[in-house]
């Protein structure tokens, strides 16, 4: 099921309920969507798609049809006017708000975990503890991260860690994760995990040079869409990312740690917009 309160981007939000409500519901057409909403069908694809916001006088509507209680109500009202915000005190101001709902309304959701995506050898640190318990040499596990990292950022890592309670230390001396996987709820922190995303793209260009072709697997297509197709393409990408993660965890232990970056892109304008 599709839960608001796991989103920063309410057109994420929007295309992924479309998407999870279509597959069930086959009725459940950008048509009835504008029929139900008081709008245009194709100004809704546009809103899907995230080229367009809905107005504020049209939220109660899509409250109605996404059937949200109360307090998700006023979590995607929040959302909207966050979307919508067109300066930095705005933003900042509904950003506050995002959390200081969600803290309350969602358990999922931590308002302090958003941290773990600033550095990009944070996720890989934690990764590496999840397959070999740490014992404190943090020389040792600096010098597993590829690339190294220092002795500082070793041990800044696994403070973190321990902060957000993603590790703890057992009776053995060791550090142990809690959890054995980060699962969606931290999709919830986009804004967050931007620079993070940034720092793993730039990662990727290095590891042309660093890793020989048989320890990677780097492919580029580029391809012409119709654009009305995005959501499909997206749900395809996320039902892949989701069956690998699945195809990883069904394996007994694990022996290194690896990042998969999807990036899907447009390399034009709308072609079919006329100059």
């Amino acid at each position: 099921m599709v839960k608001v309160f796991d989103y920063l981007d309410y057109r994420e939000y929007l295309r992924d309920y479309y998407l999870d409500a279509k597959s069930s519901k086959p009725f459940f057409s950008y048509r009835f969507i504008g029929n139900r909403v008081g709008m245009d069908s194709s100004y809704v694809i546009k809103v899907l798609q995230g080229s367009l916001h809905i107005s504020p006088n049209k939220i109660g509507n899509f409250v109605k049809l996404l059937e949200l209680d109360e307090n998700e109500g006023e979590f995607f009202e929040t959302l909207v006017h966050f979307g919508r915000a067109k300066t930095e005190k705005q933003r900042k101001l509904y950003f506050e708000k995002i959390f200081s709902i969600s803290s309350i309304k969602a358990q999922c959701i931590d308002p302090h975990q958003f941290e773990f995506f600033q550095k990009w050898y944070y996720p890989a640190v934690w990764s590496i503890i999840n397959c070999i318990p740490f014992d404190g040499d943090y020389q040792s596990l600096a010098e597993k991260c590829t690339p190294q990292i220092s002795v500082r950022d070793a041990r800044q890592a696994v403070s973190l860690l321990l902060k957000l309670g993603l590790i703890n230390k057992e009776d053995d001396g060791k550090y142990h994760t809690k959890v054995q996987n980060l699962t969606t709820g931290w999709k919830w922190h986009s804004k967050a995990v931007e620079s993070n995303q940034r720092e793993m793209i730039h990662l990727a260009e290095g590891a042309i040079e660093r890793f020989e072709k048989e320890l990677r697997d780097i492919s580029t297509v580029t391809m012409s869409i119709d654009a009305k197709s995005l959501p499909e393409i997206r749900e395809q990408i996320r039902v892949f990312r989701s069956s690998l993660i699945k195809l990883v965890n069904s394996y007994k232990g694990s022996s290194r740690v690896y990042q998969l970056n999807i990036q899907f892109f447009p390399l034009s304008s709308d072609l079919e917009k006329k100059s």
